[in-house]
């Protein structure tokens, strides 16, 4: 396939342009970063956030009032799938002592660190199969503070900043003093970390990091920090693990605490009442939602199932206003359009550039930022580069990347998109490749404590991108997964240490009941059901 005849018109012009920023790249010199006055002034007239058709106050629930995307309030406004009156809790199928609902990095890093810690019965309940998640999607990279010139206190401000000064402090805390010890505890592991020939632990920057501390396997970091621990949690036969059995609704018990979940059986197309003295949400975000339409990074089970169903067992949900566009998502050929392109790649050097072979943003301004710049490019401008289905985007400049590091870099350190081109006829270290902003990461969540715990529904713990607090307002590269583990592994933690104080009341579903009977209330007619579980692509998504 290759680019047409056109786009090979227009790569003419990065060609052009490119000598004299190559010779400036290796001067040290890059484009000027933003003030921060021009950054509020970039995010509030283009970043999707701002965008006053975008949102909508959601009506019903611990956090009635707020503005919510409108595909994040349809989905908590909906019904539930399960008729409660139809579900016998009275026939428990499992009854253990650690619910984990996800499986996902933070679901098995909660499922280790729960093992580690002496918890008894362990069930590991997931979508799809072990290790199907954003996770496994995960390409640049993970954040730690442990070089010389580094401290989990920069670590923090970068954080801080990087969230638009809107985080939780103690969440922001916790993971960056835990993040040199998850670094090596995933060494420990077996995650084979990019090193130097005397086996130092290879380090780039990302956007918003002001050093070096992205530790990466390659551009298969998530991946192969999924593998090494899904192995880990398949080689420890007291985890059970049940795939293709998504939850659909918590339980509680006549205390209103969290008291196990009900799954459904994608197979069998049967319910399954879950007993559990402590339930771990690690179900991931919301990214197959498409916030306004736009494509996604993100795999097919992110569904915000984890918070449709906190919410209506009454948890407090946090920084959900805010949704992050990933900057560079691919835009041709049309078979790979939404699928992430690193931002490791312009951490190496590659530069962002217009229509006419233009640089006009700092290829590392923080991400939504950079995404912000973007789309202004592409629309008030006028300077996107057309695809021929009529998509706008702007090129990164990758044959940079080996005209600075040296020949064969672009195969070495990016094999995955190297391969993921190639199948399409563009070769990433002669060619640059044409991006435009994608739905990549749910910022907000449930409200959690530093241990993971759910700030407002006792029993129930939750980890990674379900959770709300650690970001703020915007994610920093890198930070994800180091999130998963982080807070992973403090659930786990804390849910084994809690298990045995923990004691079960009668299970009820009465919530689900008073949510149908609000919604009716409140006068809002509707036959929407969620959680969604997978995404409908019978109609509308672009």
């Amino acid at each position: 396939m290759g680019y047409d005849s056109s786009l090979k018109e227009l790569i003419g012009r990065v060609e052009e342009s490119r000598p004299a920023r190559l010779e400036a790249a290796r001067r040290g010199e890059h484009f000027p970063a933003m003030s921060m006055d021009k950054r509020q002034d970039i995010l509030r007239k283009f970043h999707p956030d701002f965008r006053a058709d975008a949102k909508r106050a959601i009506i019903v629930g611990p956090n009635a009032g707020e503005i919510y995307p409108n595909e994040v309030a349809d989905v908590l406004e909906s019904l539930s799938r399960l008729d409660p009156d139809k579900v016998d809790l009275t026939r428990i199928d499992y009854d253990v002592d650690v619910l984990i609902l996800g499986g996902g990095g933070a679901g098995c890093s909660a499922a280790i660190m729960a093992h580690e810690k002496g918890a008894g019965r362990i069930l590991l309940a997931t979508k799809l199969r072990l290790g199907d998640a954003n996770t496994m999607m995960a390409e640049g990279g993970i954040q730690a503070a442990d070089k010389e010139n580094d401290s989990p206190a920069i670590h923090y401000l970068d954080v801080i900043g990087g969230g638009r000064f809107a985080n939780v402090r103690e969440l922001v805390r916790a993971l960056v003093t835990d993040a040199p010890g998850v670094v090596a505890w995933l060494e420990d592991l077996g995650v084979m970390f990019d090193k130097t020939d005397d086996g130092t632990m290879r380090t780039l920057h990302g956007g918003g990091t002001s050093r070096k501390r992205m530790h990466s396997c390659a551009d298969i970091t998530g991946a192969e920090i999924m593998r090494t621990l899904r192995d880990e949690v398949e080689n420890r036969p007291d985890i059970d693990v049940l795939e293709f059995a998504p939850a659909v609704e918590l339980i509680l018990d006549e205390e209103r605490k969290c008291a196990g979940a009900v799954l459904f059986d994608m197979d069998r197309e049967i319910y399954m009442v879950v007993r559990a003295k402590t339930t771990i949400l690690a179900t991931g975000g919301l990214g197959r939602l498409h916030i306004l339409g736009f494509p996604t990074t993100n795999h097919y089970g992110a569904t915000a199932d984890g918070l449709v169903m906190a919410y209506r067992a009454g948890a407090e949900l946090a920084f959900l206003g805010s949704t992050q566009f990933h900057p560079t998502g691919a835009i041709y050929p049309e078979q790979i359009v939404g699928l992430l392109i690193t931002e490791k790649v312009r951490g190496a050097g590659a530069h962002v550039l217009n229509v006419d072979g233009e640089q006009f943003v700092y290829g590392l301004e923080t991400r939504d930022v950079e995404a912000s710049a973007i789309i202004r490019e592409c629309t008030e401008r006028g300077k996107g580069v057309p695809t021929p289905s009529g998509r706008l985007g702007a090129w990164v400049d990758t044959p940079m990347v080996d005209m600075l590091h040296g020949e064969g870099t672009v195969r070495r350190d990016f094999a995955g998109k190297y391969r993921m081109y190639a199948n399409h006829g563009i070769y990433i270290e002669k060619e640059p490749v044409l991006v435009y902003p994608s739905v990549h990461y749910q910022n907000g969540g449930v409200l959690i404590n530093a241990d993971a715990s759910c700030a407002t529904l006792p029993n129930l713990y939750c980890a990674g991108e379900v959770a709300g607090g650690v970001h703020g307002e915007n994610r920093l590269m890198g930070n994800s997964l180091l999130d998963v583990c982080v807070f992973g592994r403090r659930a786990g933690a804390g849910a084994a240490a809690a298990t045995p104080s923990v004691t079960v009341g009668e299970l009820s579903l009465n919530h689900v009941r008073e949510w149908n009977q609000t919604l009716e209330a409140d006068g809002i007619g509707t036959d929407r059901r969620s959680p969604v579980l997978l995404p409908d692509y019978r109609g509308t998504i672009s």
